[in-house]
C-alpha cells in the first residue's frame, strides 16, 4: 500500500509534468519558417561589430544595444505579420502577447533616459553625446499610446486586423529610424576625446556599468513576461550563428527562464518569432493559415479524384 507521502508525490509530479507539457514554449513548434517571417517589415539592425569589427568599449555596448534592439523589432514585425490572421480563440493570448512588446519598448526607453544616458554623459563628462535621442523617443511615445489603448479596449468582436495595423503604422518609421539611429550614436562615442581606455580602472568600471544596464533593462522591467519575451525574439542564428551565446549566460539558466519560468504566459509564447532553442521558427498564425490552405488544396484534389 503506498504511503500518504509517495501518493502525494506522484500526484505533484504528474501535475508538474501535465502543466509543462501543456504551457512550456518548450514544446511549441519548431517549423522553420516557410515564407514571410519577423525580419520584416521592420529592418533589424546590424551589429557595429560586425560592421567595422572593433572591439573597444562603445562599439561592443553599441552591438549589445543592437542586439536586444533586433529582439524588440521582431516583436513588432511578429505581431504586425500575425495580426491579420488572428482566431477568436487566440485573440486573448494574442493581445497579452502584444501588450507585452508594449511594456518592453516603454520600460527599456524609460530605462534609458534614466540610468543610461546620465551614466554615459559622466563617463564621457559630455552631455551632448546622446543628440537628440530624448526627441526621438517622444517621436513614437503618442503611437505607442494609441496602440496600448486600441489593444485594451477591444474584445472578441471588435477586433480588426487593420486598425490595429494602422496604428502600428503611425510610429514604424520613428521607432525603426530611433532604434538604428541610437545604435549609431552610442558607436561613435569610441571616438570621444574622453573615452577611457578599457583596461584602465575607469574603462573597468564602464564596462561593468554597461553590462549591469544590459542585464538589468530586461530583468527588472519583468522576469515573467519581459524576459521570456526577450529570449524568444532574440535569434541565436543571427549573423552566421556569432552570437548564439548572447545575452551571456549558462545554458541551464537560459532553459529554465524559457521553459520553465515561460509557463507562467505560456499561451502567448507561441507567437514569438524563434523557438526555445533560439532559432527562427515559422510564425504561428502564419503556420496555422498556411496548414488550413494545404488541407483546402488536399481536399479539392480529393474530391476532384472521386468525380473522375
Amino acid at each position: 500500500m503506498w504511503s500518504a507521502g509517495f501518493t502525494a508525490l506522484v500526484f505533484y509530479i504528474f501535475l508538474g509534468a501535465n502543466l509543462f507539457s501543456r504551457r512550456s514554449p518548450y514544446f511549441h513548434d519548431r517549423t522553420a519558417p516557410q515564407a514571410e517571417w519577423a525580419d520584416g517589415p521592420l529592418k533589424l539592425v546590424e551589429t557595429p561589430w560586425t560592421l567595422n569589427q572593433k572591439n573597444d568599449l562603445f562599439t561592443t555596448a553599441a552591438t549589445h544595444m543592437a542586439l536586444l534592439h533586433n529582439a524588440i523589432i521582431r516583436g513588432y514585425n511578429s505581431i504586425y505579420l500575425q495580426a491579420p490572421h488572428i482566431k477568436p480563440d487566440d485573440l486573448g493570448d494574442f493581445v497579452s502577447y502584444a501588450l507585452t512588446w508594449h511594456k518592453f519598448v516603454v520600460s527599456h526607453h524609460d530605462d534609458e533616459e534614466a540610468k543610461l544616458f546620465p551614466d554615459m554623459v559622466g563617463i564621457l563628462g559630455d552631455d551632448t553625446i546622446w543628440e537628440n535621442m530624448k526627441e526621438e523617443h517622444e517621436s513614437f511615445l503618442p503611437g505607442l499610446a494609441a496602440y496600448r489603448n486600441y489593444l485594451t479596449t477591444l474584445n472578441s468582436t471588435s477586433y480588426d486586423s487593420k486598425a490595429l495595423r494602422k496604428v502600428m503604422d503611425s510610429f514604424a518609421e520613428d521607432l525603426s529610424t530611433h532604434l538604428h539611429h541610437e545604435v549609431g550614436v552610442m558607436t561613435k562615442m569610441s571616438a570621444h576625446p574622453s573615452v577611457p581606455a578599457r583596461e584602465s580602472h575607469k574603462g573597468a568600471l564602464a564596462s561593468d556599468m554597461l553590462k549591469a544596464w544590459g542585464k538589468n533593462t530586461v530583468t527588472k522591467a519583468g522576469y515573467m513576461d519581459i524576459l521570456p519575451f526577450f529570449l524568444l525574439n532574440t535569434d541565436r542564428t543571427f549573423e552566421g550563428g556569432v552570437w548564439r551565446n548572447w545575452p551571456r549566460m549558462p545554458e541551464v539558466v537560459r532553459w529554465f527562464m524559457v521553459n520553465l519560468v515561460g509557463m507562467r504566459h505560456g499561451p502567448r509564447w507561441r507567437f514569438a518569432s524563434c523557438d526555445a532553442a533560439g532559432r527562427p521558427r515559422e510564425l504561428f498564425a502564419l503556420r496555422v493559415l498556411r496548414e488550413e490552405m494545404e488541407k483546402r488544396e488536399e481536399e479539392k484534389k480529393k474530391d476532384g479524384k472521386s468525380e473522375l
